[in-house]
Parts: C-alpha cells; sequence; structure tokens
C-alpha cells in the first residue's frame, strides 16, 4: 500500500517528466526547424523551468509533510521565489552574452513558458485525479 507522502512525490515526479518530454519535444523541433542555437535555447529553457519548478514543489510538499500549518505560506514564499529566481536565471544567461549566438532567444523563451504550462497542467491533473485522503480518521492512526 501506498502512503500518502508516496503518492504526493509521485504527482510531483510525474509532472517533471511531463515537463522534461515537452522540453525534448521542443528541443527536436528547434533542431530542425532553426538549427543548433535553438535546440540550445530550447535545451537550456527547458533545464530553467523544470529546475525551478522542480524546487518549489519538492520543498513545499516537504513543508507541507512535516509542518501542515505553516505549508501555506511557504507555498506563497516558494512562489515568489520561483519568479525571482526565473528572471534572475534569464538575466544571467543574457548578461552572460549567450543569447542570439549560442542560444537563440525565442526558443530558451518559449522552452520556459512551455515547461511552466505543461507542468502546472500535469500537475494540476495529477492531483486531481489521486486518490490522496485529506484527512486521517481515528481507526487509521489518527489522534484520538
Amino acid at each position: 500500500m501506498m502512503t500518502t507522502e508516496t503518492r504526493a512525490s509521485s504527482v510531483l515526479m510525474r509532472a517533471a517528466l511531463a515537463a522534461l518530454a515537452a522540453g525534448v519535444v521542443l528541443v527536436a523541433v528547434g533542431a530542425l526547424v532553426s538549427g543548433s542555437p535553438a535546440a540550445w535555447g530550447a535545451v537550456v529553457g527547458t533545464l530553467i523551468a523544470v529546475g525551478i519548478f522542480a524546487f518549489g514543489a519538492f520543498t513545499v510538499d516537504a513543508v507541507a509533510r512535516l509542518m501542515p500549518a505553516a505549508s501555506l505560506l511557504f507555498a506563497l514564499l516558494t512562489y515568489t521565489f520561483q519568479v525571482a529566481a526565473m528572471a534572475l536565471a534569464f538575466v544571467a544567461v543574457s548578461s552572460a552574452g549567450l543569447l542570439d549566438d549560442e542560444l537563440n532567444r525565442n526558443w530558451l523563451g518559449g522552452a520556459i513558458i512551455v515547461g511552466a504550462f505543461v507542468w502546472m497542467a500535469a500537475q494540476i491533473r495529477l492531483a486531481t485525479t489521486a486518490r490522496i485522503p485529506a484527512f486521517q480518521t481515528p481507526s487509521e492512526g489518527g489522534a484520538r
């Protein structure tokens, strides 16, 4: 029998895999349509999106398991951090002079956007269809 923690982690892992799969498709399409800079832009964009979303989702999941009362506050702080981290990553890539020569700006941005939407869609779909109990009854080992 799976535990609640295992099922919640499974939802997050499957959402990450869906976003990575979308990124692989973008890399292939970018390489075929626009060449190497587009493919590398899609690779970097996918890694940025999946890395930032995975870090946020798994840390919020860990806090929700350890301190459920603090999970909403931590989720809001994590969202703010994710927005800032996404902006900082894009500024870092831009200031390093990698855009337009080694990395196609449009494919990098597109991969970030597609990665974010696929992650959110997959996580919403998987979370709403997962059978994760919201509470435990006393007979299941909860408090008396």
